[in-house]
């Protein structure tokens, strides 16, 4: 947990829930200590190594009449980019069109990301600070985030400043594994495969010749 986690996330209602279930005094050491020390909690290596590495998250942010709304954002791995250790940004490709995270970011910058490893069971939650910079804006940002070799429509720039994060516990995440992680033990099981069936081959011709 990062030093000011605690400081956006222990409001005084989870904190009243913390006091009930008896983990409010290890929590609010934390948050004390962060409200001490202002400012923004930069990611270390660990975080933006793990952050160039998905090809996934989950990002949320608040409507202008308080409903929440969570939107997966995919692309190629290394698609969510750090730009800083303060700054992640992504380009943000064209979907079905409804433009509701976009259209919740220009009333609510405030956001909160989960990019889960599924395979290694890690789950890195961020706060942070939303800005949208059309294509119209600055297309060179758009074009620097944006992956040549993958087939999408860029419309935008999205970038974050990072206020806080928290790594979770892997308890309840279940292993997902791509076709691309498999694919290294479905080759050497295709190999197997072929080898059998040529070996069956081989003996059933020996077999009609020796009948």
């Amino acid at each position: 947990m990062s030093k000011h986690y605690g400081t956006i996330a222990f409001t005084d209602d989870v904190r009243a829930v913390q006091h009930v279930h008896g983990s409010d005094a290890f929590y609010d050491r934390k948050r004390v200590a962060g409200n001490a020390s202002p400012g923004a909690d930069p990611l270390t290596a660990v975080e933006q190594d793990y952050l160039a590495q998905r090809d996934s998250f989950y990002l949320a942010t608040v409507s202008d009449t308080g409903w929440p709304y969570v939107q997966f954002r995919g692309g190629p791995i290394g698609f969510l980019r750090v730009l800083n250790e303060n700054t992640v940004g992504w380009a943000d490709f064209r979907g079905n069109l409804q433009y509701i995270s976009t259209g919740n970011l220009a009333g609510q910058n405030r956001v909160a990301i989960i990019a889960v490893d599924y395979v290694h069971r890690r789950r890195l939650k961020i706060f942070g600070h939303a800005r949208v910079v059309t294509v119209e804006q600055d297309a060179q940002l758009a074009s620097s985030l944006a992956d040549p070799e993958y087939d999408a429509a860029v419309e935008r720039a999205v970038l974050v400043d990072v206020e806080a994060f928290d790594w979770n516990c892997p308890q309840h995440i279940t292993p997902k594994y791509t076709v691309a992680e498999l694919e290294p033990v479905l080759a050497a099981l295709r190999d197997q495969l072929a080898a059998l069936r040529a070996e069956n081959a081989d003996l059933r011709d020996k077999i009609r010749a020796s009948s």
